[in-house]
């Protein structure tokens, strides 16, 4: 994908990961989901470390429970996060060929990209324009720029300072999205 790491964890390896390897990209936002960024986005390398791949089939194939409970644990809700990601290798396997990047690669235009990656389980809407924002800003993909939207997203971290303003920003704008919708 890129040589440039995405500066979404603590970790070096992991970051890197995130920017090599288009699956442990896709699990990241998959695992992006009640907990912190960070811990979303090095839960593709414990994945690695413990399972011994990144390998679309491999992780359709595979009971994940164990490796996702195994301290410390890939996600706070260890069962249902091992499903999602099986759920996610399953589709990266059967409709992509096991190719993760081809989600975005062979996506004809910015309407197919949001098509493909809403059809991946566990990708709403935010994922849809998080994922987005990644593969237009930092990773070039042309056809992802009608997804970026206009509030701050992992699209926007290039450091890791970056990712502790992405965070705030992020804290913020749920904050405002709430307010917005009690009053």
């Amino acid at each position: 994908m890129t040589n440039a790491p995405l500066h979404f964890t603590g970790d070096d390896e992991a970051n890197a990961l995130l920017a090599e390897d288009p699956m442990a990209l896709l699990i990241g936002f998959a695992l992006d989901q009640q907990v912190p960024v960070p811990t979303a986005f090095t839960g593709p390398l414990k994945i690695k470390q413990r399972v011994g791949t990144l390998d679309a089939h491999t992780l359709a194939t595979t009971d994940l429970e164990p490796a996702f409970r195994e301290k410390p644990a890939v996600h706070r809700f260890p069962g249902t996060m091992a499903k999602r990601v099986q759920d996610l290798a399953a589709v990266v396997d059967e409709d992509y060929g096991g190719d993760a990047s081809r989600v975005w690669r062979d996506a004809k235009d910015g309407a197919d990209l949001r098509k493909r990656i809403g059809a991946l389980p566990g990708f709403g809407e935010m994922k849809i324009k998080a994922l987005g924002a990644v593969l237009a800003k930092r990773l070039d993909v042309a056809v992802a720029q009608d997804l970026v939207p206009n509030h701050p997203t992992l699209g926007d971290v290039d450091s890791a300072e970056a990712l502790e303003r992405y965070q705030a920003q992020k804290r913020a704008h749920k904050a405002e999205m709430r307010a917005t919708q009690s009053g």
